[in-house]
C-alpha cells in the first residue's frame, strides 16, 4: 500500500503563497489520480484539485487561476502551488490518491493558514 507524506503547509498572510508537496512511499504509476483535499472547521472535506496519470487537471472554482497541481512520477511527487491566498483558504490539505483498482489513499494532512 502506497503511504503519503504532505510537507510545506504553515502560517501566510493574505496574498502569499504556498508550495504543498506529497511524496508516495512507492511508485506512483499504480495510481490514476492523485490530488488535494482540503478541510476547514466545520466544514465538509472538498476537492481542491487532481491531476491524471495522462496530466489532466482539475480544479475547484475557488482556487482556479491561482492554483497549480503538478505530478512527478519519477520523484514520486505531486504538488499544489496556491498563490493569492485568502483566509477562507485556510484549512487542513490532504494529499488524495486513487489507485487503478479503485482504492482511495489519503495523507495525514497539513495545515494551512492564512491571516488576513
Amino acid at each position: 500500500q502506497v503511504q503519503l507524506v504532505e510537507s510545506g503547509g504553515g502560517l501566510v498572510q493574505a496574498g502569499g503563497s504556498l508550495r504543498l508537496s506529497c511524496a508516495a512511499s512507492r511508485t506512483i504509476f499504480s495510481i490514476n489520480v492523485m490530488g488535494w483535499y482540503r478541510q476547514a472547521p466545520g466544514k465538509q472535506r472538498e476537492l481542491v484539485a487532481t491531476i491524471t496519470s495522462g496530466g489532466n487537471t482539475n480544479y475547484v472554482d475557488s482556487v482556479k487561476g491561482r492554483s497549480t497541481i503538478s505530478r512527478d512520477n519519477a520523484k514520486k511527487m505531486v504538488n499544489l502551488q496556491l498563490n493569492s491566498l485568502k483566509p477562507e483558504d485556510t484549512a487542513v490539505y490532504y494529499c488524495y490518491a486513487r489507485t487503478w483498482t479503485g482504492s482511495d489513499i489519503w495523507g495525514q494532512g497539513t495545515q494551512v493558514t492564512v491571516s488576513s
